[in-house]
């Protein structure tokens, strides 16, 4: 059976990656927020995609 949270842990670290350097370098702020939603976003899910590809190499 194909085990699907390194595909998933890849891709989620690579997306995490991209918001993060995507919230480094450009300055887009959401109306509402006081925060970088962008860098946030990036930094969870990171470690979302870095959560998955532990849970696969120990499983």
């Amino acid at each position: 059976m194909l085990d699907l949270r390194k595909p998933a842990g890849f891709f989620f670290g690579l997306l995490g990656l991209l918001m993060i350097a995507t919230g480094l370098t450009a300055e887009f702020k959401a109306p509402l927020l006081e925060g970088n939603l962008n860098l946030q976003f990036g930094i969870f899910s990171l470690i979302f995609g870095g959560v998955f590809l532990w849970l696969a190499r120990r499983g």
